[in-house]
């Protein structure tokens, strides 16, 4: 067995590293020589496909090793481990090589605090081109069927989706009266004979002729033969039945009656088989298109499958919000995990709690990679920055050969922001791709980018569109300073005026670490960069992240 069992690729090359003596290096080379072609030509971007066409006997073939036989002919023990399952298998796991050609640009953590960089390499993107880059790299939605249950609201539907039945299925009242022939000449005053009585309950309403009248209650169906419904407020009782528990005969005083009148036909509201909702249509909380596709018989639907989130924190110096007792000198109480971990489920998104992970590569590695099996999405905060313990960014392109799209945005707060995919293979064997985002740490910075740019992810993958937050125009309830550099997404109150004009009113100080700035904030104002503050009356453009409250 190798004595130290490292190997990698950089660029199109296979690197292996052997023991120092000549015996150990000859029998570790004879263990491995034998899955050194397969290792070559996926190293050099072949198809993974092509290259497994025919097999592994093709492969050894193809390497000059015939079926069976153990390269160098003198090392009889097998150190064949079954290569032959290459990327074929469907457990679950990650795809563990960084692709061809590609050339991270992290820092390598074995190489110490004195090896890495001192400026990011990363280059700095606008808010509109890592928008940009988040639309192009984030997963399609997924379709999946939903019942129509109250588990639906949040939901966008995949397909049209037609009434199944008329609605009302029967000639229905729309008030509480007396149903009634109209005659020809549209007379209805006089004294009339109660027959029957049709309630809003299943059974049969029994027929009525000219000169009777049958009362009815809202919703009900009108007896057969029936053309019209007079309101009961049109009416007088003028005889009851000898028990006096029932009307005799009614006075109706309605004049020019005609056929139809307060009478809801069948179909009126929704006719069979036309389409009432649309894809791409939100299954909204107000209860609208529930209660629509309730009405029609409608049990289930096609929809977009919501991605599951993780939430991770990261740091030694971070400790579990409602830990007893007092904190030791340089540790932090979690506030971002619990945060964004309810950001998420307000907006409507399963989450699950990844916990903490340690300042530890290998730490690192291994939850990232137990959560990329578990959700779609997973957000991170802390370690993105410059610092030696910052180990979030090798550990997704070094580690788990993820693409990192983009690791600095122009923007305050939030500069250190980091959007990867990751290759993972499902359970069916298929590859398919995972979201990381790693914000910063700071409370304020880090809820900032969430509805920045997580969320436009998240709606991406569940069919919502548009994507991200709604953009209003809100006036300046004061004087606003702005950053000279990087635009600012400024935290803000918005409030309705007694006019009827939007209002934001600043939360307070805006430094990145202060979680008191996310107090009452409803929406983020774009403030450009500018020496000059913004005056009280101006206008600028928010981002509603709840709903505006009114000033009274």
């Amino acid at each position: 067995m190798m004595s130290r069992p490292v190997a990698g690729i950089r660029n199109k090359s296979v690197i292996i590293t052997l023991p120092g003596s000549p015996k150990g290096a000859k029998e570790n080379l004879q263990a491995v020589l034998k899955t050194l072609p397969h290792a070559c030509l996926q190293a050099a971007g072949m198809d993974s496909r092509v290259m497994h066409a025919g097999g592994v006997k093709k492969l050894e073939a193809d390497a000059g090793i015939k079926s069976g036989q153990t390269p160098g002919g003198s090392h009889s023990r097998s150190h064949d481990h079954n290569h032959d399952h290459g990327h074929s298998h469907g457990h679950g796991g990650l795809v563990r090589h960084t692709a061809p050609g590609a050339n991270p640009m992290s820092n390598d953590p074995s190489l110490g605090p004195s090896r890495r960089n001192r400026e990011s390499p990363y280059p700095m993107l606008s808010v509109d081109d890592a928008l940009a880059q988040i639309q192009e790299h984030t997963p399609d939605p997924e379709l999946t069927t939903s019942k129509v249950d109250r588990s639906l609201p949040g939901s966008v539907l995949a397909e049209d989706v037609k009434a199944k039945a008329n609605v009302p299925a029967f000639r229905a009242s729309i008030v509480d009266g007396y149903a009634v022939v109209v005659p020809k000449d549209g007379n209805m005053k006089g004294v009339f004979p109660v027959v029957s009585v049709s309630h809003a309950a299943p059974g049969e309403a029994k027929a009525l002729k000219e000169g009777e009248i049958a009362r009815i209650t809202t919703g009900a169906p009108l007896p057969l033969g029936a053309t019209s419904v007079i309101m009961v407020e049109d009416t007088v009782l003028k005889t009851m039945t000898d028990d006096g528990k029932e009307e005799k005969e009614v006075e109706i005083l309605a004049e020019n009656v005609k056929d139809g009148e307060n009478i809801r036909e069948v179909g009126s509201d929704i006719k069979a088989d036309t389409q009432i909702l649309s894809k791409g249509e939100n299954i909204s909380a107000v209860g609208g298109e529930i209660g629509l596709l309730a009405a029609v018989g409608v049990g289930e639907v096609k929809t977009y499958r919501r991605p599951v989130i993780g939430v991770l924190s990261t740091g030694d110096e971070i400790v579990e919000h409602d830990r007893p007792g007092d904190l030791r000198l340089g540790e932090v109480r979690d506030t971002n995990r619990i945060t964004l971990m309810s950001a998420a489920k307000e907006w409507g998104y399963d989450v699950v709690d990844l916990g903490i992970a340690a300042d530890k590569p290998g730490s690192l590695e291994e939850t990232l990679r137990d959560a990329l099996r578990k959700v779609d999405l997973i957000i991170t905060t802390g370690g993105v920055s410059m610092g030696e313990l910052d180990l979030l960014k090798p550990t997704i392109e070094r580690s788990l050969g993820g693409t990192i799209h983009f690791g600095r945005v122009a923007m305050k707060p939030g500069k250190p922001t980091t959007f990867a995919t990751v290759p993972v293979k499902n359970n069916a064997g298929e590859r398919v791709s995972k979201v990381i985002f790693s914000l910063p740490g700071n409370p304020a910075s880090a809820v900032v980018t969430f509805h920045l740019f997580v969320l436009p992810s998240l709606h991406k993958m569940s069919g919502v569109s548009p994507v991200g937050l709604t953009k209003v125009s809100v006036v300046l309830a004061h004087d606003f300073s702005l950053d000279k550099i990087r635009p600012e997404y400024h935290r803000a109150i918005v409030s309705v005026t007694r006019d009827g004009r939007l209002e934001a009113a600043s939360t307070g100080g805006q430094r990145s670490s202060k979680v008191g700035s996310l107090k009452g904030a409803n929406a983020l104002l774009c403030m450009p960069p500018g020496t000059g503050p913004l005056r009280e009356g101006e206008r600028v453009d928010a981002l509603l992240m709840g709903g505006v409250r009114s000033l009274g």
